[in-house]
């Protein structure tokens, strides 16, 4: 029963680990359009959310299971438990990428606006967010999570800079209103992603010392 219950934990960590490459994959290609606006990999992202959504189920009967089965305690009770949160979350995070995908596609549609808004500092710090949270999982790390709160801090100043950019360009720009808003919802997505990521570092934190740490960095 031991060796069976070890066995069934490295296989949701192996599923997990694949589950958090293919929505990193999904964001880094989200983040990619925002700049070239590439139709079809809108229409790839669009079109291959189901994946996630069904590895997501997957992982969560797994830990379901091993929870009915062994009954862990202690550190490995703590690992199922985060591995069900982490999981939602990055379910979530994937569902920003359509998200952006969408809005993106939308922009392309309806307007030739031009805006100087160079999004790859921020996107770049929310696709670190993202890994350094899964790293933090896998190799439970906590003080590999806690660093995730800085980058947070960057990431919502780099929102409030395009929300004023957006609204002098509203002045400016009023028939160009649903556009510029749509640019500003691709900032309030990325931001969005970082808030998820900051939630594993939490939930990580917790699952390594057993410490809630849950909004005590803002």
């Amino acid at each position: 029963m031991h060796h069976n219950f070890h066995r069934e934990i490295k296989k949701l960590r192996e599923k997990f680990m694949t589950l958090g490459g293919m929505v990193e994959d999904r964001i880094r290609q989200a983040c990619s359009v925002i700049e070239s606006r590439d139709s079809e990999l809108i229409e790839k992202i669009i079109n291959s959310d189901y994946e996630i959504d069904e590895m997501e189920i997957e992982i969560e009967e797994e830990c379901l299971k091993i929870l009915a089965l062994h009954q862990p305690v202690a550190r490995d009770l703590r690992f199922i438990i985060a591995v069900i949160k982490i999981n939602n979350e990055i379910e979530r995070i994937a569902d920003y990428a359509v998200k952006i995908a969408k809005r993106v596609d939308i922009i392309n549609r309806s307007s030739s606006l031009k805006l100087a808004l160079d999004y790859r500092p921020m996107a770049d710090m929310v696709i670190a967010m993202l890994k350094m949270s899964l790293d933090a999982l896998v190799e439970s790390d906590s003080d590999l999570a806690h660093r995730i709160f800085i980058l947070d801090d960057e990431v919502d100043a780099f929102r409030d800079k395009v929300y004023e950019t957006v609204k002098k360009e509203m002045c400016k720009q009023p028939e160009h209103a649903g556009s510029l808003l749509n640019a500003y919802l691709l900032a309030r997505h990325l931001e969005r992603i970082g808030d998820r990521a900051t939630n594993i570092a939490e939930e990580v934190i917790y699952m390594v010392g057993g410490k809630i740490v849950r909004g005590e960095h803002n």
